[in-house]
């Protein structure tokens, strides 16, 4: 009893002497006591007693005392206690920031980041985006004493993600990677050699464990790994299959595998046949890797041969190439080709496997004539493998004097196809690694040096009948290709000149394609964002195919979303009343005479289409070849095998009751 009344008088002289310091000391170490001994409110009436400072007061105020449990007050009244000018704060989205002003009449706080100047909070937002990092913070060092930081990035890669990972806490690579680029300590384009420098010192000095998947963490040791009996035995009880690889690769790349006694390396060896036992039929890339290390540490269990025989099964060889990082899909490769009827498996499979394995096939064994041959015999296919087309026309230099090859103008022609048309999955990465290429005018001079006169119109010409490429990326590559060589330009086809026609469309096709506009904006490209985030959890950013899929197709869809709004801008909804009836133009149905007897079209905007009812866009080539005739004259009529007869326009009508109808907006759309 007696301790308690020492308590209320100690608090009530805090207040009386303005020691809010002291008065919150005592709330904070007996809050059970106070909460029961005065109301809630009156501690904050009290606390207002302690201090004349109008911020503190303000931050008292804030707090609510009374109309909130008194712990969930003080927290808050704690962390705005902190905010004063001056002070450097975290924010999870701008960084590191210092506090510039807080204005106590609206409750606001002012703080400059690095690329957010005068960025305001409300008190309620403050205390929950805000943390106050210590002074050994990799954001606060870099603020501090840059040169440290510096030295840290050039010569101590690996201290650096220590310090980063003693700053946030453990992570996945993917995040460690987001805050050194977005804090500016290394540039994206550098990332990958800076990451492989540091983790080479992390593994090197036993300070950290690195996971295979870059969505597992990276855990920052207590001390450094000695591979002791404490390491032994934790990993004698491991049973996550990716974390026994890892362990097991360390040990070996430390050259403990080699000294270690029988009893070590029995171990190691059952660990590692329970790994991959563990990973048969549920992960064929974990189980390829399992079974490459236990053939390099020398084990006899389990048999290479029943490891090659499980992953020739069924194709999982395949499967396994590519979803393996880049850099380890060689391996795979050596492990798979034990003798020469393995090899030709390889070869025949060719057409199945990833790029990274097709090209890791072909460098490996380019000297044998069976390969060679195998190459060469699809390549002189009507469709030759992606993969192959790409390899082959990126590289020529390293396969010119391949006589069992087609000539270079057959590479390029299939090159030139394989850039044509929508393609998906691994075609897609391979179309947009051939764009790029013709795109190279260093690449391209290259390819036309090769080439004999005769050669270079063939390709030339044949790239200009390929209409299925961009035509901003068509035409500029035609532009550089008579740069290059300007005799091409004899070559050039001239396009006949039609009649220019107002670009409209009905109100129907014109809310369609608004709807497939919003649809790609709304929902298409977001997921696509979504795909792209979850594939940086699958290796590293320059050998990962999702990663790598997901961005190419997301430059398809911001072209395409580019070409839809320069569409919608310059396409105007029209009715087509009042279409002139005197010559063939949008807006009118149009009776011609053939050889098989009278036909009717009716011809309307450039995004009108229904051939069950005769409509005919604008922009086809049947209606292209009526616009601007009048009745008598004739034409010529494409048929679908791409022949052409002779008609005649026999009749101009005004638009059926059935097509404006059909035009108008469909319910439930708008434009």
């Amino acid at each position: 009893m007696a301790e308690n009344e020492a308590l209320d008088g100690r608090f009530e002289e805090c207040a009386e002497k303005g020691d809010i310091d002291g008065a919150l000391a005592l709330l904070r170490g007996n809050p059970e006591y106070f909460e029961k001994k005065l109301a809630a409110k009156d501690i904050g009436e009290a606390l207002k007693k302690a201090t004349s400072d109008r911020l503190v007061l303000s931050y008292i105020d804030f707090a609510a005392f009374g109309a909130r449990p008194l712990p969930k007050s003080l927290d808050t009244l704690g962390v705005l206690m902190r905010i004063v000018p001056g002070r450097l704060v975290l924010a999870k989205v701008w960084g590191l920031g210092e506090v510039k002003r807080i204005d106590h009449f609206h409750n606001r706080i002012t703080v400059d980041f690095k690329t957010k100047r005068g960025h305001q909070y409300a008190y309620e937002v403050a205390v929950d985006s805000l943390s106050f990092p210590g002074d050994d913070h990799i954001l606060v060092v870099q603020r501090t004493d840059p040169a440290r930081v510096e030295a840290m990035l050039k010569d101590h890669p690996g201290e650096f993600v220590k310090a980063v990972l003693a700053s946030y806490g453990e992570m996945p690579l993917v995040k460690l990677e987001k805050i050194a680029v977005e804090n500016g300590f290394v540039k994206q384009t550098a990332w990958r050699s800076f990451w492989e420098r540091a983790r080479a010192e992390l593994k090197q000095n036993k300070w950290a464990d690195i996971p295979e998947k870059k969505m597992d963490h990276i855990v920052l040791r207590k001390s450094a790994e000695e591979y002791g009996d404490g390491w032994l035995t934790a990993f004698s009880h491991e049973t996550e299959p990716a974390r026994i690889l890892a362990g097991a690769r360390e040990f070996a790349a430390a050259g403990k595998f080699k000294s270690a006694g029988e009893d070590v390396r029995e171990k190691i060896a059952g660990r590692l046949v329970f790994a991959i036992t563990a990973a048969r039929k549920t992960d064929d890339a974990l189980y390829a890797r399992l079974a490459n290390l236990i053939v390099e540490l020398g084990l006899s269990r389990p048999p290479a041969e029943e490891m090659l025989e499980y992953l020739w099964a069924r194709h999982r060889y395949i499967k396994a190439a590519a979803a393996l990082p880049a850099r380890e899909v060689g391996a795979l490769v050596r492990f798979l080709a034990r003798d020469e009827a393995s090899r030709e498996k390889l070869y025949a499979a060719l057409p199945e496997f990833c790029f990274a394995a097709v090209s890791e096939i072909v460098s490996q064994f380019s000297a044998e004539a069976k390969c060679r041959e195998a190459v060469a015999a699809l390549m002189k296919t009507p469709k030759a493998p992606a993969t192959l087309v790409t390899l082959l026309v990126g590289k020529y230099e390293q396969f010119r004097d391949w006589k069992e090859l087609p000539p270079l103008v057959v590479l390029l022609t299939h090159a030139i196809v394989l850039g044509e048309g929508r393609q998906g999955g691994e075609t897609l990465r391979m179309q947009n690694m051939v764009r790029r290429l013709f795109a190279d005018v260093k690449w391209l001079g290259k390819m036309f040096d090769f080439l004999s006169a005769n050669e270079k119109a063939m390709i030339f010409e044949r790239f200009q009948a390929s209409i299925a490429w961009d035509p901003s990326t068509h035409h500029a590559i035609v532009v550089r290709m008579t740069k290059l060589v300007p005799e091409l330009e004899a070559h050039l086809v001239k396009a006949e000149r039609k009649r220019d026609v107002a670009r409209t469309t009905s109100f129907r096709s014109y809310a369609m394609k608004k709807a497939e506009y919003l649809k790609l904006i709304n929902k298409d490209m977001p997921e696509n964002v979504r795909r792209i985030e979850f594939a940086k959890g699958f290796g590293d950013l320059s050998e990962n195919a999702e990663y790598q899929y997901a961005k190419d197709e997301q430059r398809q869809l911001m072209q395409k979303q580019a070409v839809m709004q320069a569409d919608l801008e310059a396409v105007k909804p029209s009715e087509f009343a009042d279409a002139p009836l005197d010559e063939v133009g949008p807006g009118v149905m149009v009776v011609v005479s053939t050889a098989a007897g009278e036909k009717t079209f009716t011809i309307l905007g450039e995004w009108d289409n229904d051939p069950e009812r005769g409509i005919l866009s604008s922009k086809t080539k049947v209606a292209g070849n009526m616009l601007g005739k009048k009745v008598s004259e004739s034409f010529m009529l494409p048929a679908a095998d791409g022949s052409e007869s002779e008609a005649t326009i026999v009749g101009i009508k005004p638009l059926s009751a059935e097509i404006r109808e059909w035009m108008k907006t469909p319910e439930g759309m708008n434009i």
